[in-house]
């Protein structure tokens, strides 16, 4: 998928630079969410490729694009028109998993 995508997106947290430690991984778990809905909302295909926390694909992403090593490489976006469009699976939604007021 990576090599047939006109567009690659590399979501990226600066810890040296975060508010509140331990929060850049949600910041860029948001900001790559918010990315793909974006992608969608345009006709596009997106996908989310982790590559934090796994090291070899931080240390990967960083020689390849030579990132400062207090920048950690969050997660790849790769973009481009859809290979294929899936239905919805009804088989993921489970009732049981859906709590109220309480466990």
């Amino acid at each position: 998928m990576c090599k047939e995508a006109p567009i690659a997106i590399l979501v990226c947290g600066d810890p040296s630079l975060e508010k509140h430690v331990g929060y850049w991984v949600q910041d860029c778990a948001a900001a790559t969410e918010n990315l793909l809905v974006a992608v969608h909302a345009k006709g596009l295909g997106g996908v989310w490729v982790g590559v934090y926390p796994r090291e070899e694909r931080v240390i990967g992403f960083r020689k390849l694009l030579n990132i400062p090593e207090h920048v950690v490489p969050f997660a790849l976006i790769p973009i481009g028109q859809p290979a294929e469009q899936k239905p919805p699976r009804p088989d993921r939604y489970n009732d049981a998993r859906i709590h109220k007021n309480g466990w």
